[in-house]
């Protein structure tokens, strides 16, 4: 391919080792041109604005901005915005989070080349890249009932190791109430205890600590 075909790519991940490993591995493809890196979200919106690749290789966790902000702000202002999610999580909410907000697809961290490389090759291409275990995840998240914002904030503290007095004062809501939402929390994650609550809702993205 010639060099003006190539697929312009924006690296965005805040790991350096990782950053460098990613343009090393596009730019030996022949059909691949690494324009520029960013090391957090805003810096991705940054260089995406500046530079108008055709993909953007992006991070999901980042400083400043994370992966899912930066995605709705650089589809917002550019709807034709290409963007391949790589990332170390496999929870069903972060990939579900990440497709929501504009990402045409989503690969693991641990993928080698000859997975990564045919996926930047097809979103870049206009199509979507789910691999089989990504879309197991979210055929498997259609059998939970999901939570709500406030079970959510309440899962938050629970994480934090608050008792229900403490997230009832935080939240500003009756412990009575705290307790409620603690059982439909444990119903809707299948849990039989708060650990075993947060554990689940950590594994799934649902939270991060």
């Amino acid at each position: 391919m010639e060099k003006n075909k190539s697929i312009r790519i924006l690296v965005a991940d805040d790991h350096y080792i990782v950053r460098i490993g990613l343009v090393a591995l596009m730019n030996t493809e022949p059909d691949m041109e690494v324009v520029a890196e960013a090391a957090d979200g805003a810096q991705a919106i940054e260089m995406f604005e500046k530079f108008q690749p055709d993909l953007v290789l992006m991070d999901s966790r980042m400083p400043l901005k994370n992966g899912l902000e930066a995605i709705c702000e650089i589809r917002r202002k550019n709807p034709g915005a290409r963007v391949l999610m790589l990332t170390a999580y496999d929870g069903d909410q972060e990939i579900a989070l990440a497709l929501a907000a504009g990402a045409q697809g989503y690969v693991l961290k641990n993928s080698t080349g000859d997975k990564l490389i045919p996926a930047v090759r097809a979103v870049a291409g206009g199509q979507k890249w789910l691999p089989k275990e990504i879309a197991g995840r979210l055929a498997a998240r259609k059998s939970f009932e999901q939570l709500t914002p406030r079970e959510v904030q309440v899962l938050t503290q629970m994480a934090k190791g608050r008792a229900n007095k403490e997230i009832a004062d935080i939240l500003n809501i009756t412990e009575y109430t705290a307790k409620d939402h603690l059982k439909s929390i444990l119903a809707k994650l299948r849990a039989s205890d708060r650990t075993e609550a947060v554990t689940v809702a950590i594994q799934r993205g649902i939270i991060q600590l």
